[in-house]
């Protein structure tokens, strides 16, 4: 086993500690980590933590390869590179063979707080120096792309591309983006790259110069009951990031004769009425991560198209400062982690 230092929940949040990672496998590559989103997913974990197993978040990490297995071929020591929430499938299956790792029939092996599928030990994220991963799980980090803002490309940015790219969004496509956070932000930047005519729906019009600068079009302010009933049947798509429970009703009401809501920001019981669904045609689904080939061609796109996350860098020593703004949403619009404060130890 191998040595590396990390950020590990206990009951008063996150405390540094010596980590155990293992010793390369023929097909595994060694990252440094150098940067790691912070996104809803770790403060859900972190809060909900029982003790029982241990904890270290992070899924969306760059970092430059330091070591490689023998059967490596598609990466060299100083190759930079970029891994998400995913770092394993069993291969095999109809999703697997489709290049939907994501939607695995085995389920996934997850970053962090999933179980190894070859030792049954616990994944431990990437809130820590080092992180061992099957090559495949891994994906070059195009040149141009900035490390730091590109980290959360690798959950959030694919998180909105896999319902963009399958819902055939590109010119001439209406599309609306409900909630300017973390996953809104990439999905307005990504829709009007891809051609789109793009709004944001927010709670209030305090996001309407952010919203343009990010390259909508308009802004509908959601608890103006004439700006919404004015947008009825408006969108061909409308994609749906607000990550706490809501009513999806009114959203529906928005999307236009054959259209779709795609709900990914709260992945927790909808209650939908027939009836909203019937008037119209309009269909309900949902996304979530992506597999190895969406990842891939989100990466080179963005760099293609200069995209990246709109990010506030801080050390990690300061992970439980921006788990407590994150909890409050202050954050504009993706905080990320700078592991360099961790030495390298093994």
């Amino acid at each position: 086993m191998r040595s590396t230092l990390g950020w590990q929940a206990d009951r008063a949040g996150l405390r540094r500690t010596s980590l155990r990672r293992r010793e390369l496998r023929a097909d595994d590559v060694a990252v440094r980590v150098d940067y790691c989103g912070v996104c809803h997913t770790d403060l859900h974990a972190v809060r909900t933590h029982t003790g029982e197993a241990p904890l270290v978040p992070g899924h969306e990490f760059t970092g430059v390869v330091t070591e490689i297995g023998h059967e490596v071929t598609r990466f060299a020591i100083g190759d930079q590179v970029a891994v998400g929430n995913i770092v394993d499938s069993c291969g095999a299956c109809a999703m697997c063979e489709a290049g939907q790792e994501n939607f695995c029939h085995e389920f996934p092996t997850l970053t962090y707080g999933g179980t190894d599928r070859r030792d049954g030990t616990a994944t431990l994220g990437a809130f820590s120096r080092e992180y061992i991963v099957r090559d495949e799980f891994a994906y070059p980090l195009p040149a141009g792309l900035d490390p730091a803002a590109a980290a959360p490309l690798l959950c959030a940015g694919i998180t909105v591309w896999e319902p963009l790219r399958a819902l055939g969004v590109g010119p001439g496509t209406r599309v609306a983006v409900a909630g300017l956070g973390g996953l809104g932000h990439l999905a307005v930047k990504l829709a009007v790259a891809l051609g789109a005519d793009t709004t944001v729906i927010s709670r209030s019009a305090d996001k309407a110069d952010d919203a343009c600068r990010l390259g909508s079009h308009d802004l509908i302010v959601s608890t103006d009951e004439r700006q919404m009933a004015a947008a009825r049947d408006r969108f061909d798509v409308v994609i749906d990031t607000i990550a706490v429970p809501h009513d999806v009703a009114p959203y529906l009401k928005l999307v236009a004769l054959d259209g779709t809501l795609s709900h990914v920001g709260h992945l927790g019981s909808v209650t939908v009425q027939a009836i909203d669904l019937l008037v119209g045609r309009k269909k309900l689904s949902s996304a979530g991560s992506g597999g190895r080939p969406a990842t891939a061609a989100l990466l080179e796109f963005c760099a293609r198209h200069g995209i990246a996350a709109d990010i506030e860098l801080l050390p990690s020593a300061r992970v439980n400062e921006a788990l407590d703004r994150l909890e409050r949403n202050d954050v504009r619009y993706r905080f990320v982690l700078d592991l360099s404060d961790l030495p390298q130890n093994r």
